[in-house]
Parts: structure tokens; sequence; C-alpha cells
């Protein structure tokens, strides 16, 4: 077990009470999960502050707690230390009790609004045919090789990422592959984690529910790119105008992608339907099932990441082409009577506006779109009625329906989003707050060679209402109701 002195390197202690020279056999920020000899760090959340436990923690035998603010009164036998900031604190304790797993994998981070379980799951899915054994931190699951683990957040917190890391180290993982979210970087959850290559898809609206404005959000994005060393790459999108923002600051090496601007590699969409895309990529002629423009980012992302890793272009090209989307990323079935369903996970304006505009850009002729559209509960509520009017003016039928609910009553969130709609939208547009009533709509609506667009949920197999999950799948139902109308 590592003693508690060398745990703390780094974490910025400024007080200490008691010896540091003992034994540390976890470290907890949560504490019901306190074992006897850890070190509990008491962090404040948005819902609740550690600080608020540290005698339960002490209690539960805890050997050492360390916190922002020391209580009045302090457990016998206890080593108490004082930082400025517990989560930072956390994060290096975490890295340090876990012997720095990152330092021995190859590290790849992905940050954007958009496009960053796509991007992580091809780089997991290409480096595993490459031949190397990998690890992978996403939204859809985490994965050791090829062991899955079930995955509550998109990023999880400093000690999971460690003990996640660590784990990947002892059974042979060679890479490393994980999304970083805003809420990670500006948690320090990340902190002191030794990416090799960090990746920018993209920003736009979201998650203002939580950073409150734009700049905010833009500045936890940043944060991941202040934090990379002189060894590491930085590889951003140069169309997004604050692709190079983020690496003002940043010490690593700065390498661009683009579709549309001069850049370090470049890529041009020649082909863009059902049957995938096919671009000039770094000057070759390249091929995938993946469909639309914002997969061609996703797919320069990863080509860029293998680059920057030194590994040979024909043998990422060729392996990169075989490679499918990820569960519930523009996900598509075809009905017998020729009416195409696609599930997207697209939960964003920006996602959304992709997704349909991919949609109009691939259709034949007539063909009608048809979209299935809610927000989430307890998340920004200024997205609502964007949402609504995207879908309603690129559509030719929206459907509004719930998401995740959560603790929100569905019918108020469904008023927010109609707000967005002008008069002659709200005409066009049904409101059905039973998701699977609207899939089943849909569906009925739909004629032959039609598109229906099932956009929010994706790869979720539950629905979230008043705290509940549900088991629901979105491919699930719009398999089912496609079926019925043979």
């Amino acid at each position: 077990m590592p003693l508690l002195r060398d745990i703390l390197y780094k974490a910025g202690a400024v007080e200490i009470h008691g010896s540091t020279d003992r034994d540390i056999a976890a470290v907890a920020l949560d504490s019901r999960k306190v074992v006897a000899g850890a070190a509990f760090v008491a962090v404040r959340g948005s819902a609740t502050d550690g600080h608020q436990y540290m005698a339960k923690a002490a209690e539960l035998g805890a050997s050492a707690i360390v916190c922002e603010e020391l209580p009045t009164e302090r457990a016998a036998g206890v080593t108490y230390v004082r930082v400025p900031d517990s989560s930072r604190a956390l994060a290096w304790m975490a890295c340090n009790f876990y012997d720095n797993p990152s330092e021995k994998l190859k590290l790849v981070g992905i940050t954007g609004t958009n496009g960053k379980t796509t991007t992580v799951n091809l780089l997991f899915a290409l480096f595993t045919r490459m031949g190397y054994p990998c690890g992978l931190l996403s939204t859809v699951g985490n994965r050791i090789g090829h062991r899955n683990l079930e995955a509550t957040h998109t990023t999880p917190d400093a000690v999971t990422i460690n003990a996640l890391l660590a784990e990947m180290v002892e059974a042979g993982c060679s890479h490393a592959f994980m999304e970083v979210s805003s809420h990670a970087a500006h948690q320090h959850r990340i902190e002191g984690l030794a990416f090799d290559v960090a990746i920018f898809s993209n920003i736009t609206h979201d998650h203002l529910d939580y950073h409150g404005t734009f700049d905010h959000y833009l500045k936890a994005k940043k944060s991941f790119f202040d934090r990379l060393s002189a060894e590491a790459v930085a590889l951003v999108n140069r169309d997004d105008k604050n692709g190079l923002v983020m690496v003002q600051n940043t010490k690593a090496k700065v390498q661009t992608f683009s579709l549309r601007q001069d850049a370090d590699l470049k890529a041009k969409v020649l082909e863009n339907n059902f049957a995938g895309l096919h671009l000039l990529l770094d000057g070759t002629d390249f091929h995938s099932g993946l469909i639309g423009s914002f997969n061609a980012y996703n797919l320069l992302a990863v080509y860029g990441a293998a680059m920057a890793l030194g590994e040979d272009k024909l043998e990422v090209l060729t392996a990169l082409s075989s490679l499918a989307a990820p569960s519930g990323r523009f996900d598509y079935v075809r009905s017998a009577n020729l009416i195409t369903g696609i599930v997207d996970y697209a939960h964003t304006p920006d996602a959304l506006e992709n997704v349909l505009r991919t949609i109009r850009d691939i259709r034949q002729g007539n063909e009608r779109i048809i979209t299935v559209v809610g927000c989430g509960g307890d998340r920004d509520k200024t997205k609502r009625p964007v949402m609504a009017e995207l879908a309603a003016r690129m559509s030719d039928k929206a459907i509004l329906t719930s998401d995740n609910p959560r603790t929100e009553d569905p019918e108020r969130i469904l008023d927010e989003m109609q707000a967005g709609l002008s008069l002659e939208q709200k005409i066009h547009t049904l409101r059905i707050s039973d998701r699977a009533e609207a899939i089943r709509a849909a569906c009925m609506l739909a004629l032959p060679g039609d598109i229906i667009l099932v956009a929010g949920k994706g790869h979720e197999t539950y629905q979230d209402i008043a705290g509940v999950k549900h088991p629901f799948d979105d491919k699930a139902e719009l398999l089912k109701n496609l079926e019925s109308l043979k």
C-alpha cells in the first residue's frame, strides 16, 4: 500500500495535522465507500458537500481526511490535510495511488460538443483491429480489451478513471481512448493524466445549465488543452471558429484538420449517400460505411490521432475503411416497403441540424423526412425551443415527444419546446409525450421511401422518468413498428 505522503504529491497540501507516514488502503470521495485505512477527500459538489461527511468517514475507519476547511473537532488517530482545492487534490491523489497508470499507456482524449463518442469508439476499434490491446472510456460503455463495463458518466470521477486505467495496464493494454466532457475538465477529473493526443471536435450550444454561459463552457473545454505537456499533440478542428482558441496557451504540438480550409490534415467529400462516404483523405481515395459530413470530421480526427501516434498511413486507412459507427449514431434500418428509419443520439441543436442536413443531402428525390425529437429534463432549457424549431423547419413533419424527462413534467418540457415554433410550424407539428406512441405515429404517417429520424437517445436502452429508469430502446421500437407495416 502507498504511503499518505506519497499520494499527496502535487495535491497542494497547505496544512497537515497528524502523520503522513501511514499506509493508505484506498482513496474515496464518497463517504459510503470508505474502508478502513482509506483517505477520504471532501469534495464540494453541485448537489452535496463532502465536508458534511468527514465525521462519518472517520467513523468508518478513514485514516486520513483531505479537505478545504478543517473541522472544529478532529477524530483521534486520523490525519487531516487542508488543501486549496479538493477536486484538484483528489485527481492527483488518485493518479499517485494507482501509480500513474496514464503514463504507462498511449492515452488519447477527445473533447467537443458532438462527435466524442463516435471518435473514441472508432479509435478503439481501429487500434484493436491493428492488433493493439486497448481500453475505452466512453458514453456507450467502458471496455478493457474485450471486456465490457457499464458507463454511468461521459467521463467518470478521478478515482474511477485511474482505477480503470490501472486495470487496463494490468490487462496488458497499450492504448486507451477516452471522452473528456466539459464537466470533467471543469471539475479537475482529468488533472494529472498524461495525454499523448488531445482532440477538439467542435463546440456549440450545450450544458449551459451547468456552465451558465457559453464563455464558461468554452473555457472548460480549453482547460483540457491548457494542461497538456510539450510531448503531447493537440489535434483541433480548423473549421470550428474556436478550434485555434483551444490551443492558444497549450504547450503541446498543434496539428489541425479540416474539410474546408488549409490545415495539416485535409479531406474532401466526393460522395455522401446511404452507402457511405467517399473521401479524398490526406490525398488518398478513401471509402467508409459511415454517413454524413459530420462523420467525415470524425474520420479525419481518428486518422490524425493515428498519424500522431506514429502508425502507418496505408494500414490505418485500410483498417479504418472497414469500421462501422457505434450503436445509436446514424444507426439506420429499412423496412420491406422501403421506409428508412434512423436512430441518432443528436441531443444538441448543432447535432440535430447536422443529422437533418445529412438526410436532406442524401435523399434521392421527394422522400419526406419525419422527425421524432425530445429534450431531456433537468438539463439546459435554453436549447428546447431551438431544437423544436430546427426539427420543424428541416423536416416535412415533426413530432415533439419526451426524451428522458427525469424529475421534470414532460408536458412542461414540451411547452418550452413548442415556444420556439411559429404559428405555421405548430400547425404541421404533432405533440405526443409518450415516446413509444410518438415513434408509432411516425411509422404510421410514413409512406414508402420516406425517412424517419428518431433523435436524442441513440444507444440508450432506458427512459428516465421521475428518477426511475424504464426499459426503452428507440431502435427496437422503430423496428417493431416498421415490421407491423408489412
